[in-house]
């Protein structure tokens, strides 16, 4: 028996607050809609809805005010038009991802943004972003069950037709990183506005400058071979 590493075989790549520094825009947003409803957003609330899907934000936003009666579709709607013009004008990258980005698709290694914000405003964000720096885009209302539910990172992983045990996840929310745990990828943590916990595996970053492959790649644990 020898012991091996498989090869990194993709990337997948959360987008707010891993990518771009857009947690920061979804404060303003989100605290215009609650003050719109002549309430406060609080900030354990808000911290609550760090990487969750939208209808879960609006839940969780609609309970914080004590107005569970709004209709959520309606508070989606929204702050998704908020985002629009504040991705438009504000969107800017998170330290290290651009460079990390680049070496990774300079390197042929396949990429997938895994995202639970809904393709509206994904199709934003990728002006920035560069459409061409992903092969897949799994956003937020393209699956059944969103973060902290395995389904998007298997998703991204089935669409891209690779085994999700040699693809790496980067987050930065305990959401996303459950979600790629339970999918089976191995996970970078990059805390961006809530803290992550270390324990399962997950290797943290304060920031994704000097990150480089080798550094992906050694996420993935041996394997036994028989020579």
């Amino acid at each position: 028996m020898t012991l091996t590493r498989p090869g990194l075989a993709a990337v997948l790549f959360d987008m707010d607050g891993t990518l771009v520094d857009s947690e920061k825009l979804w404060d303003v947003a989100l605290k215009e809609l609650a003050a719109s409803y002549g309430g406060t957003l609080s900030d354990a609330a808000r911290i609550a809805m760090v990487g969750s899907d939208a209808t879960t934000s609006m839940r969780i936003l609609h309970a914080d005010l004590g107005q569970e009666w709004r209709d959520l579709d309606a508070s989606s709607a929204w702050v998704e038009r908020r985002m629009v013009e504040l991705f438009r004008t504000g969107l800017v990258w998170r330290p290290g991802a651009l460079g990390l980005l680049a070496a990774v698709r300079a390197a042929a290694i396949p990429t997938a943004l895994v995202t639970s914000t809904a393709r509206p405003l994904v199709d934003v964000a990728l002006e920035t972003l560069g459409p061409d720096n992903f092969d897949v885009v799994v956003a937020g209302n393209e699956v059944r069950s969103p973060k902290p539910d395995p389904e998007p990172y298997r998703m991204a992983a089935r669409l891209l037709g690779v085994p999700i045990e040699r693809c790496v996840a980067i987050e930065d929310s305990p959401a996303g990183v459950a979600s790629a745990l339970a999918a089976g990828a191995a996970v970078l943590g990059v805390p961006s506005e809530v803290p992550l916990d270390p324990a399962g595996g997950v290797h943290l970053l304060e920031s994704l400058t000097g990150a480089d492959l080798d550094l992906l790649a050694g996420l993935l644990g041996s394997v036994d071979v028989t020579r």
